[in-house]
């Protein structure tokens, strides 16, 4: 009922979107004379704040075809290379890279956004990496038949990708993927499989909600898990080929962030409205391009939020030692080799400083030249790999423990067509 009910809201508002677009449009017509009159240019700037709020999107492209590296333009050749129903991997790959250059599988996070969220941390490691990339599905998109999706069925991809990339891989895991690739990198030490990161990058991820809880540990925490089962569980309705599955739907989600941070949202809208009535494009164009990522969402399954809500956030079964996969426990002590590095935010509100710390202190049998801890001063949860700081200071960061931490010597590197 909750998800027939927005679809209906969603139609209703997606109309009145676009008559309020051609509205706009028709008042700030350079040769409609009406629109020099009056309050015509601050109606035309408010019918295009309410056109481009409530404006229909689907998935957002990527559009990474250039790299800008040491003053030249070169050409980055994206693909599919491995397809599975809730991910594509995808590679990204600039000419004139060299054929040594470090191979960085980038996990992107399954929480509401699509993986293009990271088109900035993308767009910055294509100019000294060979870039794969995680691109989650939308899983009202997935039809019922492919089966169901949980953190076993993640860590388990992570595992499949790194396989197929081959030995001596660099994993960055942004934000909540941390958890899933930290795990997969464990089962892979235990395993001594040969094909377990060279070294794995957590940024800004809840490896142990315990150490500085923010608002988004209280709101799992404050409620059982039966609450969240029965309150934010949803049915993909018939419209979509994944029609029947239990989800979490994005556009819950999507209202958690704004909630949390509604002032900002309010203020950023209201100078978007001056941008358009004092004719800054430039200024407008950035908010467009800001909201048309950040509103863009998607569906998780049902079965994956909850056990990431009762493993993350409520039990902390990762830090505890009872964290399982597959019916079998983890051991972190099984890290012997994977050099790890924990990147958090100064300013971060959604993983608060100390949570991704605690996997270097975890990984027990890891030594200590294989571990780096970085704070990034005044950079809030974004900002870690998002915007100028990401790339002028974060970035660099990683690009270094990569190159010191290239893996096994002598091991003959995968080429992936």
């Amino acid at each position: 009922m909750l998800y027939h009910t927005y679809e209906i809201q969603r139609a209703m508002l997606s109309g009145a979107s676009t008559w309020a677009s051609v509205w706009a449009e028709f008042l700030s017509n350079p040769t409609n004379p009406l629109g020099y009159a009056g309050a015509a240019p601050v109606m035309a700037s408010a019918l295009e704040v309410f056109a481009h709020a409530y404006a229909p999107r689907g998935k957002p492209e990527w559009h990474l075809g250039h790299a800008y590296v040491d003053g030249q333009d070169w050409p980055v050749n994206e693909s599919v290379v491995l397809h599975k129903p809730f991910c594509d991997l995808k590679h990204f790959r600039r000419e004139g890279l060299p054929e040594d250059a470090p191979r960085l599988l980038v996990v992107a996070p399954m929480s509401g956004h699509y993986a293009t969220l990271l088109r900035g941390t993308v767009a910055r490691m294509i100019e000294n990496q060979d870039v794969y990339v995680t691109d989650w599905a939308d899983a009202k998109m997935v039809p019922m038949h492919k089966g169901r999706f949980d953190l076993d069925d993640y860590i388990d991809y992570l595992i499949e990708f790194l396989t197929f990339l081959g030995p001596n891989t660099h994993v960055m895991a942004v934000c909540q993927p941390s958890v899933p690739a930290y795990a997969a990198t464990a089962v892979m030490g235990a395993e001594d499989h040969p094909c377990r990161p060279a070294s794995l990058t957590m940024m800004g991820g809840p490896i142990d909600t315990r150490a500085s809880p923010t608002s988004v540990n209280d709101v799992a925490t404050d409620r059982p898990l039966s609450w969240f089962r029965n309150h934010v569980i949803a049915t993909v309705p018939v419209a979509y080929p994944g029609a029947g599955r239990q989800v979490y739907p994005g556009f819950l989600q999507l209202s958690g962030f704004i909630a949390m941070n509604l002032g900002s949202h309010l203020m950023s809208h209201y100078q978007y409205f001056n941008h358009l009535i004092e004719g800054d494009g430039d200024g407008a164009s950035a908010h467009k391009t800001f909201y048309d990522e950040y509103l863009s969402v998607c569906d998780l399954t049902a079965e994956f939020y909850l056990q990431t809500v009762e493993h993350v956030f409520k039990e902390h079964s990762l830090p505890r030692g009872k964290f399982v996969h597959r019916g079998k426990a983890i051991d972190l002590g099984a890290i012997r080799d994977t050099a790890l590095l924990a990147i958090e935010g100064e300013r971060d509100d959604i993983s608060g400083i100390g949570q991704t710390k605690a996997a270097l202190d975890l990984a027990h049998n890891l030594p200590e030249a294989k571990k780096l801890y970085h704070l990034a001063p005044d950079v809030g949860h974004y900002g870690i790999f998002n915007g100028s700081k990401w790339r002028a200071r974060i970035a660099p960061v990683v690009e270094e423990w990569m190159r010191a931490n290239p893996g096994a010597k002598g091991t003959k590197l995968h080429a992936v067509a």
